[in-house]
């Protein structure tokens, strides 16, 4: 059943592993509700609250992980309970009222941007969006048109090269040329804001999908954890969840297809760059999308992240620098790696969800980040925001 959580461990058992979790008050040493930075280790979280007030804190210090391993940390319960407890099932409908710990997305005040058609198939389904005109019932059609003409060029070109100036010339003369063919192989990736700082989701609630919608997808990425100073210090899953109706009938519906309540999935934490674990590792990384539905429909796939076409530091490099700063620090989606076109309704009009799809993305390194599918007006408010952690944090310095 679709509601039920893959029988799977939430992350693996080696690595520094930080996080968010909401304490209840209960189980606050301080007597207060509210999110706590953690760290998992040996099947046990840890509360790193009295340490770091954010993740931003925790990012930006100069030595994370040494933080962490030098740091006496009080532990709150069982990996195991808190994959439990999180499932939107077992949880209350406001934060507030949270009777056991719960995961929340690792990212907190940090900005959340998402860099678009960094790998080659989903650039094509991006084209494919643009002439359809948001239309899933002429996908198909335009689908085959595009692959025709374009063959396995784009497979072989570097973004930014000489090769793709002549390559631009020739898609132009056959009319086929894009806006997202633009930022998939011209020099400028496309660097967009994905969600707002504290308004992601994180491992085993619902996300939301535009009730008027009729053509969306799921994101499967890999999420870089990025300092102030533009330092990566690790990476996690992320969820890009996508109107493709939306967007297809118009790019400057960016902001609709890609920001709705509920829309932004991270987690279920991140995995900090150690002795373990590196960018080469994210560079290597297998991800797999699984999606099952109430109706039976299953679809699954996955991709690698050799198949990228700018490498992680590029795309970070063309986020921040002298240009733009992120004083807080910033989380990446790196690009989707691949859009399910299965049939799902009716021949030839593709994918798109149902309510109560479980969708998981997972990866060797970096475990599993698994949500259900309700529209955004269904599913709870986003009531939390930076006021409300400026509160808590004041609150918690004269307990």
């Amino acid at each position: 059943m679709p509601l039920e959580a893959p029988q799977k461990h939430l992350i693996p058992h080696e690595g520094t592993w930080v996080g968010r979790i909401w304490l209840p008050a209960a189980f606050a040493s301080n007597g207060i509700a509210g999110p706590r930075v953690v760290t998992a280790l040996a099947g046990k979280v840890f509360e790193l609250g009295d340490r770091f007030n954010t993740f931003a804190d925790l990012i930006n210090n100069p030595d994370p992980v040494g933080q962490i391993r030098q740091h006496s940390s009080r532990e709150i319960c069982s990996i195991e309970e808190l994959q439990s407890n999180s499932i939107f099932t077992n949880r209350a409908e406001r934060l507030a009222e949270e009777g056991l710990p719960c995961l929340l997305s690792p990212n907190d005040i940090l900005a959340t941007k998402a860099c678009g058609v960094t790998f080659i198939k989903s650039l094509l389904e991006r084209v494919i969006e643009e002439k359809a005109k948001g239309d899933p019932q002429i996908a198909a059609q335009v689908r085959q048109v595009i692959l025709n003409t374009l063959g396995n060029d784009l497979s072989k070109v570097k973004p930014g090269s000489d090769e793709t100036v002549a390559l631009k010339a020739k898609l132009i003369e056959e009319g086929i040329w894009s806006q997202y063919l633009e930022v998939g192989i011209g020099p400028d990736a496309e660097v967009f804001t994905k969600a707002q700082p504290m308004s992601s989701v994180g491992y085993g609630v619902q996300i939301g999908i535009h009730p008027e919608s009729k053509w969306n997808n799921p994101e499967p990425e890999i999420v870089l954890a990025v300092s102030n100073t533009g330092k990566i210090v690790g990476a996690t899953l992320g969820n890009d969840v996508n109107l493709r109706d939306f967007e297809g009938r118009s790019a400057l519906l960016l902001g609709e297809a890609k920001d709705q309540n509920g829309s932004c999935s991270i987690g279920p934490f991140v995995r900090l760059f150690d002795e373990s674990f590196s960018i080469d590792d994210v560079k290597s990384c297998e991800v797999s999308l699984e999606i099952s539905g109430e109706d039976g429909f299953y679809a699954s796939g996955s991709n690698k992240m050799i198949e990228i076409s700018r490498s992680p530091e590029e795309l970070v490099n063309q986020a921040i620098g002298e240009n733009h700063q992120y004083p807080d620090g910033f989380m990446l989606f790196l690009g989707t790696m691949f859009a399910p076109t299965e049939d799902r309704d009716h021949k030839g009009e593709g994918f798109t969800h149902h309510v109560g799809d479980r969708v998981t993305i997972s990866s060797p390194n970096l475990g599993q980040l698994v949500n259900w599918v309700n529209y955004a007006n269904k599913i709870p408010r986003w009531e939390f925001g930076l006021s409300q952690l400026i509160d808590y944090i004041l609150k918690s310095r004269v307990s």
